[in-house]
């Protein structure tokens, strides 16, 4: 594996069009055509780990974030989520591609006491603001507004199985929501505010609590948007040096994103002896709508909803609905569940990005893409998971995130940015990494990008090592060991977070 490393930092003359084409979509955000005009349910990223928190190390987080490209000063009423919808994180823990348990978080807004009004002459008049003063505390007095959620759990089917409610330390249903960061004067230690709302949660069938938050986050996502929806405007000298690979800036570094973020104890998300869970995350909202032309006074009384859900917002795997699903299917795949994923295996086994590379490059779709078709490689890590690492023993082919909870977690300094793919060419011992599960360090942007242009077929070598088939071989890769080296000049390491939970860095402030 060493020769590989060492050959992969040969990049040669590839040209530039190929180290970017999969950040064009920067993982989930704005991902299919219906979902840009419902930002509040657009789930952004997805995340599933084995918790490296000291003294954590026997939970699983399960970080799910929507509405994307936050501007930290979008103020006055700033981005709570929709007390219309239902946000749902679902776990299959016995590989049928179905869910066995879902946490299903409902949003409730609230004016406090009515809401704050100020003496104006004679008359005591609303204020427009959500806040009327310094906030420090949760429910504090100055916020007008506030929003709490509660938590379902549902076993088996999720609108037809059991559900039960998780509760608080207190015993009670309601957990608080803090605001968002809307700035140094309002809210002079936001951290210290929003460590306030991280709350113990007692799960149904679970002898472990865990911790909810709920709250807005600096975006952990790193990419070159901007640039590259710029018909890639950026020197190839930076984005073809591997020694660059964080030489350009961060285009979504200066937006937030409102995360839900769960930890539970591994023994309460598994079943059996299967290590192995799935996971993926869904956002549903009701299928009729009727808006009121003379709302009265107070908060949501423009609109009423009734129906079925229906599900308008998946993810699992990043990167999925971006560069694998055609066009015409993006809004079908974010209705869809995974145990029906068969309608999509083409689009996986017969990738068309590698052939949109080589269009575009040499007008020609066979210049550069892989020749092992079907592409048994992309099945393996985006469909059943990869043999001797995140692949339960019986189990559908669909697109999940999948984790092995049997592997054991690694402390922030030492993971490989490359996750699964990093380690094997290091020769290292961090396997806990993206595609097993994901960690929000995981550069998932470069990882697909190998994965997408063959990188597993040159790390399968002729031997099969990784038992993806005998036409999975570096001789299939017309870029060869060359892969390994490709980057989008934007690195994922080097992203703030925090070192526990909920591990998303404290939110940008409107004001400094």
């Amino acid at each position: 594996m060493r020769s590989i490393r060492r050959a992969g930092l040969v990049l040669a003359a590839i040209p530039l069009s190929l180290t970017v084409m999969l950040s064009a979509q920067a993982s989930s955000h704005r991902e299919a055509p219906f979902i840009t005009t419902a930002p509040k349910v657009d789930g952004t990223d997805f995340y599933m780990f084995r918790s490296y928190e000291t003294g954590r190390s026997d939970y699983v987080t399960l970080i799910a974030n929507y509405l994307p490209l936050q501007d930290a000063y979008g103020g006055p009423n700033y981005f709570a989520l929709d007390p219309n919808a239902l946000y749902e994180i679902h776990i299959d823990n016995n590989g049928d591609a179905k869910e066995d348990i879902s946490f299903q978080f409902r949003f409730r807004n609230m004016l406090n006491n009515g809401g704050i009004s100020l003496p104006i002459g004679d008359k005591m008049q609303n204020i427009p603001l959500i806040q009327a003063g310094t906030v420090t505390d949760v429910n504090s007095a100055s916020l007008q507004y506030r929003q709490t959620f509660g938590v379902t759990v549902m076993r088996g089917d999720r609108r037809a199985g059991r559900a039960t409610a998780a509760t608080n330390a207190s015993g009670g249903t309601s957990f608080d929501k803090p605001v968002d960061n809307i700035g140094v004067k309002t809210i002079p230690d936001y951290a210290g505010y929003a460590a306030k709302h991280v709350q113990v949660i007692n799960i149904p069938g679970c002898s472990q609590p865990g911790r909810v938050f709920v709250g807005q986050r600096q975006d952990p996502f790193a990419v070159n948007l901007g640039t590259v929806f710029d018909l890639v405007n950026a020197p190839a000298s930076v984005l073809l040096n591997p020694d660059l690979k964080g030489a350009a800036p961060n285009t979504i570094g200066d937006k937030n994103v409102t995360t839900i973020a769960l930890e539970v104890h591994k023994s309460c998300l598994t079943q059996g002896s299967e290590p192995v869970i799935g996971g993926w995350t869904t956002a549903s909202l009701r299928q009729a709508r009727l808006l009121d032309g003379t709302p009265p006074s107070g908060l949501q009384a423009s609109e009423k909803v009734g129906g079925a859900w229906v599900q308008v917002s998946r993810l699992g795997m990043p990167l999925v609905n971006e560069v694998v699903i055609g066009l015409k299917d993006k809004d079908r795949f974010n209705a869809s569940k995974p145990v029906n994923d068969a309608q999509f295996a083409d689009y996986v086994t017969h990738p068309t990005l590698p052939a949109l590379v080589g269009v575009a490059l040499a007008g020609n779709p066979a210049a550069l893409a892989p020749t092992n078709l079907p592409r048994t490689d992309l099945v393996a890590a985006f469909l059943t998971g990869i043999g001797g690492v995140n692949k339960p023993a019986q189990g559908v082919a669909a697109e999940l995130l999948r984790l092995n909870t049997a592997i054991a977690p690694v402390p922030f300094a030492q993971q490989n940015r490359l996750g699964v793919v990093g380690n094997l060419l290091a020769g290292g011992n961090d396997n806990a990494g993206f595609p097993n599960g994901r960690r929000p360090k995981d550069d998932v942007v470069d990882i697909a990008l190998v994965a997408a242009m063959g990188g597993l077929c040159v790390a399968n070598g002729d031997t099969n090592a990784l038992g993806l088939g005998a036409a999975c071989k570096p001789s299939a890769v017309p870029l060869g060991a060359q892969v390994f080296a490709l980057h989008d000049a934007v690195d994922q390491a080097v992203v703030p977070l925090l070192p526990g939970f909920p591990y998303l860095n404290t939110p940008l402030p409107g004001s400094r």
